[in-house]
């Protein structure tokens, strides 16, 4: 038996690691952007399953859907009147919000400071079907 073997495999992890797309992002070091507009968004990881992204509010959202992507929203900051579907709530820091695909969904900013949260969206998402249910 070669003993070497076990080595050459551990050797092979060891330098495919570096390849993967693991990776840690403190949101605390990206900050709102004063005065950009309503909507701040700082992309944080994407790939073919999944998009996330750092989201900064500073009024609202408008009501839309997405006809294929469910989303998971994360509330790091501030507090707002979220919209899902027919029911309408408040959200705070600390809340997790899920969205199923096809749900209408918005919110409305009800603090002095930006609702800041973090948005996971499945499968990978381009903006492209985004549907606006306001004008």
């Amino acid at each position: 038996m070669n003993s070497s073997r076990p080595w050459f495999g551990a050797a092979l992890l060891v330098l495919a690691s570096p390849c993967t797309a693991q990776s840690i992002t403190s949101v605390d070091e990206q900050a709102c952007a004063p005065n950009e507009g309503a909507v701040h968004v700082a992309p944080l990881y994407s790939d073919s399953t999944c998009s996330s992204f750092l989201i900064c509010i500073d009024t609202e959202v408008k009501t839309h859907l997405h006809r294929v992507h469910t989303e998971h929203v994360f509330v790091l900051d501030g507090e707002g009147m979220m919209r899902l579907g027919d029911l309408e709530r408040p959200v705070k820091t600390g809340d997790t919000i899920v969205i199923p695909a096809g749900t209408p969904h918005g919110v409305r900013v009800t603090s002095r400071k930006p609702l800041r949260v973090v948005s996971v969206q499945s499968p990978r998402f381009d903006g492209s079907d985004r549907v606006f249910l306001e004008p």
